[in-house]
């Protein structure tokens, strides 16, 4: 059976009026030291941004999106960022902003298999 291992997580969160702190959950990032995993899953149900925040560019905030992801999992298109450690990569990501990406306090947990539980937490908070 395998070991449970550390893994900590965040909510991605869309904050379109920063001023409002009103926000929608777009996604998680999880990062787990121990199998060297690092990643995002995010979607953005556009029917309910768009009841929520009208004028919001979704395109924009895709593009937002996936360069977060691309951080994340250390892309080699990452930029400079995504050229950082893997662990200082996670932290960069979470810190706290004042921006129209947002991401909650890191959580840990315990799993066995980052990736699925990356999936129920995705499922679970975001879907």
């Amino acid at each position: 059976m395998p070991e449970k291992t550390l893994y900590e997580y965040a909510v991605v969160r869309l904050v379109p009026r920063v001023e409002r702190e009103e926000f929608m959950n777009v996604g998680v990032a999880l990062y787990c030291r121990k199998y060297r995993f690092a990643n995002v899953l995010f979607d953005i149900d556009e029917v309910r941004a768009r009841s929520l925040f009208p004028d919001m560019d979704i395109e924009m905030i895709k593009a937002h999106l996936e360069s977060f992801v691309k951080i994340c999992t250390g892309a080699k298109d990452g930029g400079k960022l995504a050229a950082l450690d893997q662990t200082e990569r996670f932290r960069w990501l979470t810190a706290n902003r004042s921006t129209i990406i947002q991401c909650s306090p890191v959580h840990p947990g315990l799993c066995e298999d980052p990736a699925e539980t990356l999936q129920l937490l995705f499922n679970k908070l975001v879907l």
